[in-house]
């Protein structure tokens, strides 16, 4: 079988039955039951006299007289990802191991383990570095939530999806021993942090009075010297688990008063699992252990010798609590290794979605026209094209920036929108009218294999309003945006994009929103019309506003006194919008397309979706090329304010003739410019998926 899981032990951990630390014996009781055994290496460095746990281990051996025995280790250990490319690294309490695989752009999916406290330890001591951690890594695990919750301390946030505890745990003896010995036993380094001084001067009182108990400590420790002595106190070496194993079976008390912030506390739970009655601190995670009920109140060894004491004056009290230690094991290895199982084969099985029935997923990330109050929900082209996606059998999530623009601290959206992804896991993410990313952010997706697109509504090409800074919000970090939809036709915009990349997008109309049949209507007494909105921040007539349209009205108002003109936004007629801009479409018998700047081919914006979509007759300069996708039975044309004119003139007393371009005008448009249509083709030229629709405005 292929293999496809790497661990990384820390360097000096130890993978042997010998001298082997808590993140040793971890990954061995789970590399013994995993399921995904014969598809993982374990890696780690071993003196050539020890022996591994497990035969899928691979000695990373290192060079003498090196400056740094860390970075060496990891760069050979990028030798072996190179050659085998796994899917998954498991990383054990070196952060730094785990930022430069980030740092490598690795393919693989990351998993990193804290078995310590991660605020001590290099490369995730700052906040800065944590939140990376949390950005890259796929998975984050804690030995305690005294851990975990060390790892937020200073961050925005008090957890995060892909962080989890994920507790040491330990095979249940099957049968209690009933003919445990009258011994008390510590194990650990011998120092005071943990509580080796307390507990040697408490020991040594208990074993004067107590004549018939007895003693055990196994461990040692060399940079602190704690001399302690009795004839019924023995002192072992670092002995082999085991070992260990079998002193907590055979003793009927355990005793961990550690000083010192214990991440988790191994000694604690197996003491416990194996019917001791096991006195504790409450330091650190060593609570989250089992379900004790002997927790030292003050770390003395005066308070020791009264737990000690206590337990030994009873001995109902005492196998009372041995039996619900051992009866109430917590922390099972079976459960460790299903649960971790679990993650690993989602994370294999890239097929698996439970979100992918149908269609891809999608982020479309957009101004969703929350601005006062969904003033423009019925011109929303991002609502659009989201429902068109839905209708497609797409799974969409709308992510609206809008609130996020008037935020100081800006990266907070970036840091939002990376965290959806990565909950999501999206196919593609659409960044609607804006390039608002930054360029880090980009490239985690570009990272994680997630296409990105764009559209944008407004002129990007010569003589149209602030077409070059919209150029250049566009133009922003293009090398990592996949595809750019446009509403004006890619052969007019001088860009440094790159030309497959650019796509003209027609403005959908929705069948949910367009809903009008503005032919129908008897009691129509204007005969043009057009909304002039001076954009749509504002709620009022603009008065010293002056651009192209007014210049262009003004003209035509004054040419021809005989048509009725309803033109909204100039004058005394203020800008209406949503249901009161329909209710003024419904008095006119035709509609003027006119948009800022130059008319350039194929250049629109909503306005005619909101026309044609609705059913009433629209006309537009014949520059903008629209007969490509229209005739004159379905939309009129003209070439200048007198051309204009005389159209109208000659067409507004005919209603028939009116109501039959103006039906026919909206069929078509619905027919080649629904947003099914729009929205497929957005997904088609963005992830390359089959063609639903026939596209009659791309090749």
């Amino acid at each position: 079988m292929k293999t496809k899981i790497a661990i990384i032990l820390p360097y000096k951990e130890i993978y042997s039955s010998e001298l082997a630390g808590a993140a040793s014996i971890l990954v061995k009781d789970y590399n013994k039951k995993s399921s995904l055994k014969k598809q993982t290496i374990i890696y780690g460095n071993l003196p050539n006299k020890l022996k591994p746990i497990s035969k899928n281990f691979y000695n990373i051996k290192l060079k003498k007289f090196i400056f740094s025995k860390n970075k060496e280790y990891i760069e050979e250990f990028y030798k072996e990802y190179l050659k085998k490319k796994f899917d998954i690294i498991e990383i054990h309490n070196r952060p730094e191991y785990l930022n430069y695989l980030i740092e490598k752009k690795v393919r693989s999916k990351l998993i990193f383990l804290f078995h310590n406290n991660p605020t001590q330890m290099r490369g995730s001591k700052k906040v800065s570095e944590r939140i990376f951690i949390l950005k890259n890594a796929e998975k984050i695990f804690f030995v305690s939530r005294w851990t975990m919750n060390k790892f937020f301390e200073g961050l925005p946030y008090r957890t995060k999806s892909n962080c989890d505890i994920l507790y040491p745990s330990i095979k249940k003896p099957l049968i209690f021993n009933k003919k445990k010995q009258k011994k008390i036993i510590f194990s650990g380094k011998l120092n005071s942090s943990k509580g080796y001084d307390i507990f040697g001067s408490a020991i040594i009182k208990i074993l004067n009075k107590y004549k018939d108990w007895s003693a055990v400590v196994a461990g040692n420790e060399p940079r602190e010297k704690f001399n302690f002595y009795h004839k019924n106190l023995k002192i072992y070496n670092w002995l082999k688990h085991k070992q260990i194993l079998n002193l907590y079976d055979n003793s009927s008390i355990s005793v961990v008063p550690s000083k010192w912030e214990e991440p988790f506390g191994r000694t604690a739970m197996e003491s416990a699992a194996y019917g001791c009655a096991t006195i504790t601190s409450q330091r650190g995670g060593l609570t989250e252990t089992f379900n004790n009920k002997l927790i030292l109140k003050k770390l003395t060894s005066k308070e020791i010798y009264k737990s000690l004491s206590r337990l030994i004056n009873n001995p109902s009290l005492l196998k009372k609590n041995q039996y619900e230690n051992f009866n109430n094991v917590i922390h099972k290895i079976e459960d460790l290794v299903n649960y971790l199982d679990s993650i690993k084969n989602n994370l294999l099985n890239k097929n698996i979605n439970i979100l992918r029935n149908n269609g891809p997923k999608v982020l479309h990330i957009s101004n969703f026209n929350e601005k006062n109050n969904q003033r423009l929900f019925n011109i929303s082209i991002a609502s659009k094209i989201s429902n068109g996606l839905t209708r497609n059998k797409s799974d969409v999530i709308n992510f609206s920036y809008r609130n996020y623009l008037s935020q100081k601290f800006f990266p907070k959206l970036d840091q939002d929108i990376l965290e959806v992804a990565s909950n999501y896991k999206p196919d593609l993410v659409i960044l609607g009218h804006n390039n608002i990313l930054e360029r880090n952010s980009l490239l985690q997706l570009k990272e994680k294999k997630i296409k990105t697109c764009l559209w944008y509504e407004d002129h990007v090409a010569y003589h149209g309003p602030s077409w070059q800074s919209n150029l250049n919000l566009i133009e922003k970090n293009n090398d990592l945006i996949d595809q750019y939809f446009i509403t004006t036709h890619p052969d007019v915009i001088k860009t440094k994009i790159k030309k497959y990349k650019l796509n003209f997008l027609p403005i959908p109309v929705d069948d949910n929103i367009e809903t009008l049949n503005i032919y129908k209507n008897k009691y129509r007494y204007k005969d043009l019309f057009f909304a002039l909105s001076h954009g749509v921040n504002f709620g009022g007539l603009r008065k010293k506003s002056n651009d192209e349209k007014k210049i262009f009205l003004k003209k035509i108002l004054k040419k021809d006194k005989f048509i009725k003109f309803h033109i909204l936004g100039i004058n005394n007629d203020a800008p209406k919008w949503n249901y009161d801009l329909y209710k003024e479409m419904l008095i006119c018998k035709m509609s003027l397309n006119l948009s800022r700047g130059k008319p350039l081919k194929y250049a629109s914006s909503n306005r005619i979706a909101s026309y044609m979509g609705n059913g009433i007759l629209t006309f537009i300069d014949e520059r903008v090329k629209f007969r490509d996708f229209f005739n004159e039975n379905e939309m009129l044309f003209y070439k200048n304010e007198k051309d204009l004119c005389e159209k109208i003139l000659n067409i507004k007393d005919d209603i028939e003739k009116i109501n039959k371009i103006s039906r026919n005008g909206k069929l078509k448009y619905f027919k080649i410019f629904n947003n099914l249509i729009i929205s497929d083709f957005i997904l088609n030229k963005s992830l390359g998926t089959n063609a639903k629709y026939k596209y009659v405005w791309s090749n």
